[in-house]
């Protein structure tokens, strides 16, 4: 067995070196859903906090300006979350754009792929020697081979079927709760 070389001790790494691709993916996710939050509550303590100090020096009514800035906060809300949603569904397309341009060029180009998986190979410390059983490998196995150049060559990974969804969510809901702080003093005052 492996001994943990974390300084927390819980978790041993495994004897590959590498993390699980599941485990890649909940982290890629996590960060995904953290950017889309970040992008909501920024522009929600941003917008209508200018728009509530933009009012509240020309209307006494503090009334008036709570609903202006709710108002604000809905429609925000909706643009931001179909943004976030459009956004995701763009980043499902792309990928699948970019999947089916592989898929044709390893078929119709193999030997500029091949020179490409080798290319990166050695940016590990592979020889072309080394990266002969790969090559063979992937011959053999095209969905891998597309796999392989989708991820090293490209950096695409395909999003979950989820994404546009999750992202509406995270960026309108955020854009919500950033929009609710400039209404803190303005209900204090009314």
């Amino acid at each position: 067995m492996v001994e943990p070389s974390s300084s927390y001790g819980a978790i041993a790494p495994r004897a590959d070196g590498g993390e699980s691709g599941q485990s890649q993916e909940n982290h890629a996710r996590a960060g995904e859903f953290l950017s889309d939050c970040v992008l909501g509550m920024s522009d929600g303590l941003t917008v209508p906090f200018a728009l509530a100090a933009g009012l509240t020096s020309a209307i006494s009514s503090s009334s008036v300006i709570a609903l202006a800035v709710v108002s604000e906060l809905i429609a925000g809300a909706i643009s931001m979350g179909l943004g976030g949603y459009l956004s995701g569904r763009v980043e499902a397309d792309t990928h699948d754009a970019e999947r089916e341009r592989e898929e044709w060029e390893v078929v119709h180009k193999k030997e500029e792929e091949e020179e490409e998986v080798v290319h990166e190979l050695c940016k590990f410390g592979l020889t072309r020697e080394q990266c002969e059983p790969v090559l063979e490998h992937f011959r053999k196995n095209p969905t891998q081979w597309v796999d392989f150049m989708m991820k090293f060559e490209l950096g695409i990974t395909k999003p979950a079927d989820s994404r546009p969804f999750t992202s509406a969510l995270a960026v309108g809901g955020s854009y919500v709760v950033g929009g609710l702080v400039p209404l803190i003093p303005v209900r204090t005052q009314g």
